[in-house]
């Protein structure tokens, strides 16, 4: 059974003259430690797709299964705990909490099921010396670089050790060497773990560099070869 099926997924919003159709029979299915890229223009709704898959949006119709469980059959409380659980985030925009350092914001994950106890920490650390701030733990964000930022946003989103890995053109702010830095970074360490990868992108050159690359055209999700 693969880890990840989306089957049939559609979203459109109603208006007055028409609906609004933004997803129209999607069908993505991805096997643990699998990694992927979704490209297409901006508005071909690349990011819906990933709020879709990641339990932050619901489809208008289809199913999705993560781990043979489908997550919009639980309630609000048990779908927050199954992304928690179950899915990492990287965004292009960090979403690192200014007040806390970087030990901290890698610890967030953690805070749901309350005090991160001594493995957890650990992990923490590990995490954060794979992505080479074993000497900025106690900085803040605002201390960091972009680069830098991004790398805690990566080690933050596998504190969990997730199923899936989400990413949101997370080299889009980066610097070439930077950029490149992060792509190996978010093929590797997944890939380590048995994580399924999926990354939004306008990068060709990250795209390329993924096992398998669809592009969202006209509403559907397509199969692209380089």
């Amino acid at each position: 059974m693969s880890a990840l099926i989306a089957r049939n997924i559609s979203k459109f919003y109603p208006t007055p003259a028409e609906d609004l159709v933004i997803l129209e029979h999607v069908d993505l299915t991805l096997e643990a430690g699998q990694n992927a890229a979704i490209i297409g223009p901006s508005g071909s709704g690349k990011s819906t797709l990933l709020q879709i898959l990641g339990v932050l949006d619901r489809p208008t119709s289809g199913t999705l299964s993560i781990r043979d469980q489908d997550p919009f059959a639980l309630s609000e409380t048990a779908q927050a705990r199954f992304r928690n659980d179950h899915i990492g985030f990287v965004f292009q925009d960090h979403h690192l909490l200014p007040q806390w350092n970087v030990l901290e914001n890698t610890l967030l994950p953690g805070l749901a099921q309350g005090r991160p106890d001594a493995a957890m920490r650990q992990r923490a650390h590990y995490l954060l010396e794979r992505v080479g701030l074993q000497d900025r733990l106690h900085h803040l964000p605002s201390q960091l670089s972009g680069g830098e930022r991004e790398r805690v946003a990566v080690a933050r989103a596998l504190l969990r050790k997730p199923l899936l890995v989400l990413a949101d053109e997370p080299t889009g702010n980066l610097d070439e060497e930077n950029a490149a830095k992060i792509s190996d970074l978010l093929l590797a360490m997944p890939r380590e773990e048995n994580a399924i990868l999926i990354v939004v992108t306008h990068s060709m050159e990250l795209a390329r560099k993924m096992e398998r690359c669809f592009e969202l055209k006209q509403k559907k999700l397509q199969p692209k070869s380089f």
